[in-house]
């Protein structure tokens, strides 16, 4: 994985200005990002440790949404895994060859702000790298949605890259495009899931995998929507 990792932000909102960008950029590089990245999850152990994991938290019970699927290998990974799961992803070039590969899974073309999904639909929510190019002030919005969609009970995954100061890639593969590939703190994540109202479950963060081309450490992080608690109900009592 490099620091173009690892799928694109499936995400329209009101500020159509990185929306905008963040759609046209992957358009540009699909065929290029999904040859470059066609062996990331075979070279990452932990990486994978970290989504069975989560398959085994979700089970095999409800639907789940991988949001930013790009080419869908994440997605059809988490399938091989035995999870019921549908891609969405803002590209229409990445869903080109997440359907062309993966013909026997779902993929949708959408927004994770604005998530046509009911309310407390599904088991499981991924994030794979999704949020990277979505501004600090609109990430409790996502998460919001994110809480939104999930049933009580329900698990979330969020992956992103570790640090402080954003990445500019310019012209990539030769593409008359650019595009900010933003870091964020885990803390700052766990506090804004939190405050989402999710319940931190577990935070993993390993180091830059230099081979790849990683320049920065990746961080995993796993939360519930809680379930409301039994309520106390006693002979005698009302």
């Amino acid at each position: 994985m490099t620091d173009m990792e690892t799928d694109s932000e499936a995400d329209t909102g009101t500020d159509t200005g990185f929306v905008t960008s963040t759609r046209v950029f992957y358009d540009a590089i699909a065929e290029d990002y999904a040859a470059m990245f066609e062996d990331y999850l075979a070279a990452t152990p932990l990486d994978r440790a970290i989504l069975g994991a989560y398959a085994e938290l979700v089970g095999g019970e409800g639907t789940v949404a991988d949001l930013g699927c790009g080419p869908g290998r994440g997605t059809a990974h988490l399938a091989s895994l035995g999870l019921r799961v549908f891609g969405l992803d803002l590209s229409e070039s990445m869903l080109a060859i997440a359907r062309r590969e993966n013909p026997g899974l779902r993929f949708e073309q959408g927004s994770m702000l604005d998530l046509d999904i009911p309310d407390g639909s599904l088991a499981g929510v991924v994030s794979w790298y999704s949020t990277i190019h979505t501004p600090a002030d609109r990430l409790p919005d996502a998460f919001a949605e994110f809480h939104r969609v999930l049933a009580p009970g329900g698990h979330l995954l969020v992956g992103f890259q570790v640090g402080d100061r954003p990445r500019h890639h310019d012209r990539p593969f030769g593409h008359d495009v650019s595009l900010d590939f933003l870091r964020r703190r885990p803390d700052d994540m766990a506090e804004m899931l939190t405050r989402a109202g999710f319940a931190l479950h577990s935070r993993t963060v390993r180091e830059a995998e230099e081979a790849l081309g990683e320049s920065t450490p990746q961080a995993f992080l796993m939360a519930r929507k809680p379930a409301p608690a039994a309520q106390d109900v006693r002979p005698g009592t009302a």
